[in-house]
């Protein structure tokens, strides 16, 4: 289907999480690079869109971010009407379909992430309860559990706050907590703006809410456990590594290469240092990797502190296309930012070491002989790309960060964890 006529030289559409203050702040400095000339923002007049102008050799040059939802940017995509998709989820197996034949939307040319994000769960800030495990968390959005007495808190009756049903971060939280087996209590609240419902959150001792990390202003971060695996509160490394378990990532969707180039160009800034720093500095979580020394807790195996004694962990986990042993698009791209973190630290690719992990499997040696095959996987891609890695290791089912045999749990645990030396 050929683009529609548009009066801009490029056409966002989507996610308000990611077109709210990331996508205009991305394409701000984009087009100040383009152009070298100053780029103004004004609004069309209607809520959550953003035109965006310069000049180029002399000509106009105008970007509209429109930020209306994950799926209006799909239905922008599709219609021709978009040049670029922001979703704040992954696209759906029909929509791929739908679009087989102009692109391939699950493809490294068509599906770009450019920032990860926290689903955080929002509360008062004077609520004691500090954490809560997903079925109990979906069992109060849907009104199941109505006073928060029932979960050690107050007596004092729930209020439910959910964004609207355009919105990418009600698909991931539909996916996530409510996962089909619950339905979202017709009292809740719903929202456009991640921004104002945080806000209204933060007013109301009995609400609850939830919102991407980058809009928890005023109100309370709870710590989310899945299954048997230790609560996790959303922090710079845990939600990086997507080890919480309400970790999502941020995407741009172009056509695949046959595009506007000028999308292509923008995508390219977006996953760039440059990008990633304007990520950072947007509230979101970059790509960029990081060291860290990690917390262990007495759920760490004694052997696996031991292994790591010496290491510190970077802020990167390699994952894998469902189901198999080939990387997904963001750990490809992940293995190149690898390369240039050991490059400016100083250090080599002997300095990584690789630590495989398997979801819970039937027997223990399976898990084992799985989480090996990842790790050398992921040290084979390094090899590959002039960066031999001499430490590679399986770690079975242990150490699980989601619950075992559940599609989130198995997508989660299922990782090669990344240590670099002190």
């Amino acid at each position: 289907m050929p683009g529609l006529v548009s009066a801009h030289a490029l056409e966002v559409h989507g996610s308000n999480t990611i077109g709210a203050t990331l996508a205009p702040m991305l394409m701000t400095q984009f087009l100040q690079q383009l152009s070298g000339q100053p780029v103004t923002s004004a609004g069309t007049g209607t809520a959550n869109e953003t035109v965006l102008s310069t000049q180029r050799d002399g000509q106009p040059l105008t970007v509209l971010v429109a930020a209306h939802g994950s799926s209006t940017g799909y239905s922008a995509l599709a219609a021709g009407q978009a040049d670029v998709w922001a979703a704040s989820r992954r696209v759906k197996s029909s929509e791929a379909q739908a679009m087989a034949s102009r692109a391939d939307l699950l493809s490294g040319d068509s599906e770009h992430i450019i920032a990860i994000d926290g689903l955080a769960i929002l509360v008062h800030p004077s609520n004691p309860v500090e954490q809560l495990n997903i079925d109990t968390l979906a069992r109060i959005f849907a009104g199941q559990i109505s006073n928060w007495s029932e979960v050690g808190g107050p007596d004092r009756a729930i209020d439910i706050y959910a964004r609207d049903e355009q919105s990418g971060t009600w698909d991931t939280f539909k996916e996530l907590v409510l996962a089909g087996r619950y339905s979202l209590s017709e009292s809740a609240r719903r929202y456009e703006s991640n921004d104002q419902l945080s806000d209204d959150v933060t007013a109301n001792p009995g609400g609850i809410g939830f919102a991407g990390f980058a809009s928890v202003r005023g109100a309370k971060l709870l710590a989310i456990a899945d299954g048997e695996a230790p609560a996790l509160k959303p922090s710079k490394l845990t939600v990086a590594t997507e080890d919480y378990p309400l970790s999502r990532r941020l995407y741009l969707y172009t056509p695949g290469t046959g595009g506007e180039p000028l999308a292509q160009e923008f995508v390219a800034f977006a996953q760039s240092e440059a990008g990633q720093a304007l990520v950072a500095e947007s509230g979101f979580f970059s790509q960029t990797p990081f060291a860290v020394d990690p917390v262990m807790d007495d759920s760490v195996p004694d052997s696996l502190k031991r292994l790591t004694a010496n290491y510190q962990r970077l802020s990167v986990n390699i994952r894998f296309d469902e189901g198999h042993t080939d990387l997904d698009n963001k750990a490809k791209r992940d293995l190149l930012r690898i390369q240039q973190y050991l490059a400016q630290s100083g250090k080599s690719s002997r300095d990584i070491m690789l630590i495989g992990f398997a979801d819970q499997q039937s027997h223990e040696l399976r898990a084992q002989m799985i989480s090996e095959l990842r790790a050398l996987s992921a040290a084979k891609v390094l090899r590959d790309m002039g960066s031999p890695v001499q430490g590679h290791i399986g770690y079975g089912h242990y150490k699980p960060v989601g619950s075992a045999g559940g599609e989130s749990g198995a997508r989660r645990n299922g990782r090669v964890e990344v240590w670099v030396k002190r």
